[in-house]
Parts: C-alpha cells; sequence; structure tokens
C-alpha cells in the first residue's frame, strides 16, 4: 500500500519504523499530529482494506453455499450419483443429485441467515476507538483505522494497530498476547534501535495488546494482515479451547460414524452374496448411512444457537460465541464482582475523616488533588470523589508535578503538587488502607507528625473493620512534602505520614435478594470474588442473603498450592481482597472441580479471568479489554438481565437437543430394521432414492425446532451434554421404532400380500408418517398432549405429513417407483401408526423415570 511504500523511501531503514524519527515517519505517512481528513482517511480505507486480521470465513452467500457440499456424505452419494449415470442408470442419478441439491440449499438457506443474523447483532458491540480525523476527536470502529491515522489510548483500550507513541503518560502495555511476559511493560515515545525484537521496542505498540494504565498518542504505521500480530497468527495454528457443547458434538459424531460404518459394510457384502447388482447394493448402503446421518444438524444448531442469540438480544444479552449459548445453560456457578452487580454501581463519597475518625477538610482536599489530577487509569472511586468538587474548591493555585501510577501490587496512587511561589513539593498517596500504612512511618495527630507504632496501627485498622461493617468501602490518603523537584518514583511512597480516611457507600441493588434466589432455583450458585476487604463483602452478603460464614482472602489464597486450593474454593462463597491473578487461579480451580463456570467482570484485571471461565460475560460499558475476553455482552449490568440470558440459553440447549434425539432415535430405528429386511426379503425394501426422499421430507419439519415451546422443567436445572444419554435415547425409541416395523412388514407380507412395489411404497409412508408424529411425542417428558409444540412445528409435521400419504397418488410417483396403495392397507398402516405412538409414550414414561433415579443415584454418590 502506497503509505507503507513512502514510510520506505523516506525511512531508509525498510520495515524498522520504531527508528524513525516521529516527523520523519509522519511525512513519510503523509500525516500529521492532528491526524488525517476524513477523504484521505476514506481513500487509504479503500486501498488498504479493513483493518482486521483475516477476511470472515464463508462472508459471501456463495462461500457459504460451497461449503453445505464439504460433507464426506454429500461427496460420497455425488459420487454415487455418476456412477449410476455410467452403468446407464440416468433417471436415478438425476433423483439423487436432485435430493442432494435440496438438502444443500435448505442447509444453506438456514445456516447463512442465521450467520448474517450474528453479524447484525455483532456489530452492536463492535471495538471502538478514539482518533484524530479533520482534527477532531472522533469515535471509530477499529476495522476502519488506515495507516496515518492518529490514535488517543487510554487504560483498558485494545491497541487497534501497530505504530509508534507520539507522547505518553505513564503508560504501561500489556503484551502477554504477542511476547508472552506477563507484566506490563512500560512504553514512551522515543526511538529504538533498528534491530530491536518486539519485547525491546519501548516506542512501539502492537495489535492484540492492551493498555493497563495511562494516556497516550500513537501514529498507525500497519494495519490489518500487515501488523505483527496477524504474522505470527498466519504462523502458528491457533486452536481455541475445545467448548462442553462441542466437544458432545465431536463424541456424537464419532458415535455416528462407528454405527454407520458397521450397517453400511455388512448390508454392503451381504447383499453381494445374496448375488444383488453391485451397483443397487452399493446405493443402498450409502443410502442407508445418509438415512442414519442427521445431516441437517450443523444447520439446525446454526439457526436454533442463532434464534437464541435474537432472544437473548431482545432481553439485553448480546452473544460474541454462539457456543456460549449452550455453555450458559449448562452454567452451573457464577462469580461475580459485587460493585455494579450486587451493588448500585453509583458510588458516592460519604466522609473524610483524619486518622482520628473526625470530619477533615484538607483530607477532602487531598483527595480531590489526588483523583482530579491523576491520569491513569479510571476508576469509580476517583470519579465519585471528583463528582464532589464545588466552585469553592479552588485547585488553580497547585500544579501538579508528576505521579506514580497505580499497579495492581502496590494497590496505591500518588500524585505530586507544588503551590506556586513554594519551595516543596506535595505528595498525596491514595489507596487501599493497608496497602497505605505499609508506605506510613508516622500520623498526622492535628496536623503534627506522631510515629507509627502498633498501637496507632492497631487504632487504624479498628477504625476500618468498623466502617466496613457498616457497609462502607474505606480508602487511605497520605503525605509526604519533598524539596521541590521535577520527577518522583516508586521509591518516594516511603515515610509517609497517615493523614486519614475516605468512605464510600455503594448499597445493593433492589431485589437483589429476589434475583439471587432465582438463581439459586436454576441450580445456580453465585460466589463473589471482590478486591474489597472482608468486613465490607460480609456486610453486603449478610443483606442480600449470601452465605458470608466463610470467607477465603487473597492473602491466604496466595499460600495455597494449586491443589490445595481446588477443596477450599468449593467451600466459599466469598473470595475477599483478591488480587487479579488469583481471580483466574479461583475460576481454574472451581472449573477443576467439575462446576461450569461463568465470570461476571468488566476491568483491566477481569481480563484472565474471563478468558479461563467457561462463560465469560461483561458489560456494554467495559473496557475494550474486558469486552474481546467475553463471550457474552450484559447491554445492562443488571444480574436479572443475566438470569433472564440464562433461561433462553437452556430453551436453545434442550430444542438442540430434541433435534438430536428425535432425529437419531428414528433413523436407527428405520435403518436397522430396513438392514434386516434387505437380508430377508427377495427385494430391496426401499429403493436409494426412496430412502434420500424420506430422510429430507422428516428433516423439513426439523427446522421449525427452533421455534419449539420448551416445558419449565427444562430449564430449572442446568444442562450438560450427555452422550450416554443420547445413546440410551437412540438404543430405546429406536428399538420400539424396529419393532413396529417388523410389524408393518408383517401386515404388507402376511395380510395385505403386497408386491415389492406395494411394499416400499407402503413402508415408505408409514416410516416418515411415524418419523414425524415421534417428533410431537418425544420433543416433551411430559404426556404430548400436555406440552403444545410451536405452531410452526405442529403446522410444518401436519403439512409433511399430508404430503406424505399423497405422494403415491401424485403425478410423477413413479419416477421413485412409488404405486397407489389400496384404501385398506392405508388403514392398517394409520392403525400400525397409532399403536406406535400409544407404545412409544409409555416407553417415554418409563425412560425419563428411570433417567431421573440414576441421576439421583449419581448426585448422592461421594
Amino acid at each position: 500500500m502506497q503509505p507503507e511504500q513512502s514510510l520506505q523511501q523516506s525511512a531508509g531503514v525498510g520495515q524498522a519504523y520504531w527508528a524513525v524519527p516521529a516527523q520523519a515517519l509522519l511525512a513519510g505517512l503523509e500525516t500529521r499530529r492532528t491526524g488525517l481528513s476524513s477523504e484521505a482517511a476514506k481513500a487509504r480505507l479503500r486501498e488498504a482494506g479493513p483493518n482486521t486480521i483475516s477476511p470472515g470465513r464463508g462472508t459471501s452467500a456463495l462461500a457459504a453455499f460451497l461449503r453445505q457440499f464439504r460433507s464426506p456424505l454429500v461427496l460420497i452419494l455425488i459420487f454415487a450419483a455418476i456412477v449410476s449415470g455410467f452403468v446407464g442408470e440416468g433417471s436415478e442419478a438425476v433423483i439423487i443429485g436432485v435430493i442432494v441439491l435440496a438438502s444443500c440449499v435448505l442447509s444453506f438457506t438456514q445456516e447463512y441467515g442465521a450467520s448474517r443474523a450474528m453479524q447484525a447483532l455483532t456489530a452492536r458491540i463492535s471495538p471502538k476507538v478514539v482518533a484524530l480525523r479533520d482534527g477532531r476527536e472522533t469515535s471509530l470502529a477499529v476495522s476502519d483505522i488506515v495507516p496515518g491515522d492518529i490514535v488517543r489510548l487510554s487504560a483498558g483500550n485494545l491497541i487497534p494497530a501497530d505504530g509508534i507513541l507520539l507522547e505518553a503518560r505513564d503508560f504501561n502495555v500489556s503484551e502477554a498476547a504477542l511476547t508472552g511476559e506477563t507484566f506490563p511493560v512500560v512504553k514512551a515515545a522515543g526511538l529504538s534501535p533498528p534491530d530491536a525484537q518486539i519485547g525491546q521496542r519501548a516506542n512501539a505498540v502492537f495489535t492484540g495488546t492492551s493498555v493497563r494504565s495511562g494516556t497516550a498518542s500513537m501514529v498507525v504505521v500497519k494495519t490489518g494482515g500487515h501488523t505483527e500480530f496477524a504474522s505470527i497468527a498466519a504462523s502458528i495454528a491457533h486452536v481455541a479451547p475445545e467448548t462442553d457443547f462441542a466437544r458432545g458434538i465431536r463424541r456424537f459424531g464419532y458415535l455416528m460414524t462407528e454405527i454407520m460404518l458397521v450397517i453400511v459394510i455388512v448390508v454392503f457384502f451381504a447383499n453381494l452374496l445374496l448375488h444383488r447388482p453391485a451397483v443397487d447394493s452399493l446405493l443402498f448402503s450409502l443410502a442407508l448411512a445418509v438415512g442414519l446421518t442427521p445431516e441437517l444438524l450443523p444447520a439446525i444448531i446454526s439457526v436454533t444457537l442463532a434464534r437464541g442469540a435474537r432472544a437473548m438480544a431482545a432481553n439485553g444479552v448480546i452473544v460474541r460465541r454462539l457456543d456460549a449459548i449452550e455453555n450458559l445453560g449448562s452454567m452451573d456457578l457464577l462469580c461475580t464482582d459485587k460493585t455494579g452487580t450486587l451493588t448500585e454501581g453509583v458510588i458516592h463519597l460519604d466522609a473524610c475523616k483524619d486518622a482520628a475518625g473526625q470530619d477533615a477538610p484538607e483530607v477532602r482536599l487531598w483527595a480531590l488533588l489526588n483523583a482530579v489530577l491523576q491520569t491513569g487509569m479510571a476508576n469509580p472511586l476517583d470519579a465519585a470523589i471528583a463528582a464532589g468538587k464545588s466552585e469553592q474548591d479552588d485547585l488553580a493555585g497547585y500544579a501538579k508535578i508528576d505521579e506514580i501510577p497505580y499497579d495492581f501490587i502496590r494497590k496505591r496512587l500518588s500524585v505530586t503538587v507544588r503551590v506556586a511561589g513554594r519551595a516543596e513539593d506535595l505528595l498525596i498517596c491514595k489507596g487501599a488502607v493497608q496497602n497505605v500504612v505499609e508506605a506510613c512511618s508516622s500520623v498526622l495527630a492535628q496536623g503534627t507528625p506522631v510515629p507509627m507504632d502498633a498501637a496507632r496501627a492497631r487504632a487504624i485498622d479498628d477504625k476500618v473493620r468498623a466502617w466496613s461493617g457498616q457497609g462502607y468501602r474505606v480508602l487511605g490518603i497520605a503525605i509526604r512534602r519533598f524539596p521541590a523537584r521535577q520527577a518522583y518514583g516508586r521509591e518516594d511512597e516511603a515515610g509517609l505520614s497517615f493523614a486519614g480516611f475516605l468512605l464510600f457507600l455503594d448499597p445493593p441493588k433492589p431485589g437483589m435478594a429476589q434475583t439471587l434466589k432465582a438463581l439459586a432455583d436454576r441450580g445456580i450458585k453465585v460466589k463473589v470474588i471482590t478486591g474489597d476487604n472482608r468486613y465490607v463483602a460480609a456486610h453486603l452478603a449478610e443483606i442480600i442473603g449470601l452465605p458470608h460464614g466463610r470467607i477465603l482472602t487473597g492473602g491466604e489464597v496466595s499460600t495455597l498450592t494449586k491443589e490445595a486450593l481446588v477443596p477450599r474454593v468449593t467451600q466459599n462463597d466469598i473470595f475477599a481482597e483478591i488480587d487479579p491473578n488469583q481471580k483466574e487461579r479461583i475460576i481454574a480451580a472451581l472449573r477443576g472441580h467439575g462446576h461450569v463456570v461463568g465470570y461476571l467482570g468488566d476491568g483491566i484485571n477481569d481480563a484472565p479471568a474471563l478468558h479461563e471461565a467457561d462463560v465469560g460475560i461483561s458489560v456494554d460499558g467495559a473496557v475494550d479489554v474486558a469486552r474481546e475476553a467475553a463471550d457474552l455482552i450484559l447491554l445492562e449490568r443488571d444480574l436479572g438481565v443475566l438470569l433472564r440470558g440464562v433461561d433462553d440459553g437452556r430453551r436453545t440447549f434442550a430444542n438442540t437437543m430434541k433435534y438430536i434425539s428425535i432425529t437419531t432415535s428414528a433413523n436407527f430405528g428405520n435403518m436397522v430394521s430396513m438392514a434386516f429386511a434387505s437380508l430377508a426379503l427377495p427385494f430391496l425394501p426401499l429403493l436409494a432414492p426412496q430412502i434420500l426422499l424420506n430422510n429430507f421430507l422428516s428433516d423439513v419439519p426439523s427446522l421449525a425446532i427452533a421455534t419449539d415451546n420448551v416445558d419449565p422443567d427444562q430449564v430449572r436445572t442446568p444442562r450438560r451434554w450427555d452422550i450416554g444419554f443420547v445413546r440410551r435415547f437412540m438404543v430405546t425409541f429406536g428399538l420400539v421404532s424396529s419393532l413396529f416395523d417388523f410389524v408393518t412388514f408383517a401386515f404388507l407380507l402376511l395380510v395385505a400380500g403386497a408386491t415389492a412395489q406395494v411394499f416400499q411404497t407402503g413402508w415408505f409412508v408409514e416410516s416418515l408418517i411415524t418419523e414425524l408424529a415421534i417428533v410431537l411425542v418425544v420433543r416433551t417428558r411430559k404426556a404430548f398432549w400436555r406440552s403444545r409444540p410451536s405452531a410452526l412445528l405442529s403446522w410444518l409435521t401436519l403439512a409433511v405429513g399430508v404430503f406424505a400419504i399423497m405422494i403415491p397418488f401424485l403425478p410423477g410417483a413413479d419416477w421413485f417407483g412409488f404405486v397407489a396403495l389400496p384404501l385398506p392397507v392405508v388403514g392398517g398402516l394409520v392403525a400400525i401408526t397409532l399403536a406406535y405412538l400409544a407404545a412409544s409414550e409409555a416407553v417415554k414414561h418409563r425412560f425419563f423415570t428411570r433417567e431421573r433415579r440414576h441421576a439421583g443415584r449419581r448426585r448422592r454418590r461421594p
């Protein structure tokens, strides 16, 4: 692209833009510090393309359609059709080809429509970045960033592209995604050597990294596929962790493959031994394989998940990764911070006290200076302090000299200020009381420093404990005066004088106790993971009805090994004084105990825990790095919204499992019956095109499974994939189906005296009607007349059922080898179908009674 070419010409150092002076780099990129014009940016976007690592797979309709033909079964059928054509069975080849094409078109329309719906939903939460366009700060989609853009960065932002820093203040970047370095690295404007490796380019920032603290401006040099992140991603195979649902689908595929191979091989060679035509035997065997396989499963899953995502979006939950819907339905444990989730989230500064616990105006002034002048990570506590600033608070006489930014190890932030005309600076330190006290050697008593001894430290701790027990969050303030100078560092946070306390109040949300009870009723336990002290956390838990007798603190977590942590995390409901790395450890330990864990967080320090959780949940106003790490985004920070999302997730899971259970059991029964019949009869029980047509028509109503109503008992408890249940369901109901197939065979042969064509037509009609009708029986665990299916499912089932009965009488029926059935035969088939449904209803009752009994024994087992 032109901007990169001009860069190379002006820099004279190839691609080492980090070694080029900023002014020369700006000239080479044909930009300036006030940014690009809108017209220039549009032209560059057309030339460079969107700022994405790789285009979305299957974004075009043609690509999505061609993907339908990658299925091995589809390719085998196309091959079989070609073979039929070569051996003179042209009509059969055409019929097979038309049915395969119809199945692929049906799958394509559903899957492509689902993908387009998901694109529309995810566009609502696409990441944004602040860039200078036409000299003004403008919020843009990350994909619209181009080389030459000037981008503003602050704590919590994801770096949108590769570039160099033009200016930076207390700027720390997490580069773990590129370098594996755990701790944030300090970045500053300047130059780096041309041969510097990624981790050594102190003036450069890269796509895929995130800002931990501070502010900066960068000029974009490389975007999209030209970034360091893209080159690394292209050189290694990135495999996302397999979800519980994806693992279940994979194991289900193995099960179907094993059964299919056995049936195909046995039936094919058995028919050859019976001296039947090889081509007919091959086509029949392959058709059996297709008939056994739920080939529309990918489309059904896509449609069901997309519909679930739309339902969740209507209820305030945006899905970023579709598999997360299934995991949300399986979630049995939710870990969350308390601020803004269990509490109102509107923190206000309630009091400013001196070390003796008395109201202190000077403590309020120092807190204001610290909060207003700090330029690092924005946080609600500083916002609450700044919100109390009035016209009487004159801060104009104070000049900021330097800042020691907050980090999650020190848990404090210091700002140094100077009063005009004075030769000394005032360092104001604010943070967690315990961490501030650690940096103090004295306490201010009526403005005079007195030594910090054990008694005074204990008095400070007693006050914090008392206020925390009343629900206050307490921060400490300390000061120290220095002779005037220009720079300060962490080593200056020593020998401070403890000045006082800041008391913040964040009351619990109304109705939170009822929301937590509703989650518990759905089998979801809530655990609180917070950086607040144990007393504040216990006070809140008591108010909202959470267990609070056992509290595990960060200090205790740090002493536990990975193995020792697992049993401890299950015994505690509150984790207090926790640092960011410990959050990830706690989530991993809970998952290691067999729980499906959801984690709700919105901060920079929540990203590792969001990645670790089975379901990462963030909120619309969260920092970029948290939103990108999350699977679900709540449009409101409210557990009530999440509660509705859980219900939607469980409905989606239930409907997905309905299709799998219904299709596998019906197909298994019919294909086993057909395999045995092919060995016992002097003719094939169904021709290959008839099998394929049967399978195609029976799948049409299944497309409405996504719209089906779900019984309340299916939403009441967490649902997890159980391949053992699927196998038992398939065998139990498949054998019932086979039993009535044999009854049908006996009726057609012994009672009706059917010829080969009448037999094939009669059994086609009976097997198709029973496959359609069984949907209404096994879609619910209740008696089928007590659970109403959706209107679309009912009408599609009825329409295809009527069509099945009419097929033998329609023009063109002879193309498939069908003949008109005598009315007595139709009446007999209807009677067998009704008996089959009654038997299936009775078997269903016994099956689910036995499953509940076994589940109860498994839960009681230690």
